[in-house]
């Protein structure tokens, strides 16, 4: 028996509970990279799939190769009925702290998006509060598969950034971690100093602040 909810169900079905769905509903579907990083804006997307165009393929970004992850979002940018991307910058994520800039960057995604939309679905466990009706969905990016797109965008553009910006410092090695805060980073945050691009309130970055 096909599931209610089946065109946006990957690996277990889903169904929301939080708003009165219905068969056609417009549905984006949201999600986030760069809440760990050190380093640049927490970057968001939106996206609303066209039931009469799947994807195959869609899945959590992190479980995908970045050859992959390109492919699908040229993908995603061709078929989506629409898709839009939201940031926070770093001066934003140590103004508001990283919880309340990444659902101001959610927020930024859905505004931008070129369709009205008639509910949200964010990968996680809490929504931001939309001008629509939205529902938060635990590993959502793994169950729906407009939050898996969302995901990929998110991550195909973050990425990029850092890939741009190990070209502006390439002793970083930005191209490589991303800006998280791996042994590299660290040590080269130690020798180097912070750029302004890194996010002041965050711990390894405000310790080095302080010692100097």
């Amino acid at each position: 028996m096909n599931h209610p909810f089946a065109e946006y169900a990957l690996s277990e079905p889903f169904v929301p509970s939080a708003f009165a769905w219905q068969p056609g509903m417009v549905l984006a579907g949201v999600d986030e990279v760069g809440r760990g990083p050190l380093v640049g804006a927490v970057v968001t997307a939106a996206v609303v799939l066209d039931p009469a165009r799947p994807i195959e393929g869609l899945a959590d970004s992190k479980k995908l190769t970045a050859k992959r992850r390109e492919q699908l979002a040229e993908l995603i940018r061709e078929r989506a009925l629409g898709w839009a991307l939201g940031r926070a910058e770093a001066a934003e994520v140590d103004q508001l702290n990283i919880y309340h800039a990444t659902h101001l960057a959610m927020v930024r995604a859905v505004q931008a998006l070129p369709i009205d939309v008639e509910a949200v679905l964010v990968d996680g466990n809490r929504t931001p509060s939309f001008a629509c009706p939205a529902e938060a969905v635990v590993k959502g990016d793994g169950r729906v598969p407009a939050i898996a797109a969302a995901s990929i965008l998110a991550k195909v553009a973050r990425d990029a950034e850092m890939v741009a910006l190990h070209r502006q410092h390439p002793d970083y090695g930005f191209d490589r971690h991303k800006g998280y805060p791996t042994a590299v980073h660290l040590e080269a945050l130690r020798r180097l100093g912070p750029l302004p691009e890194h996010r002041r309130s965050f711990g390894p970055v405000a310790a080095l602040i302080e010692s100097n």
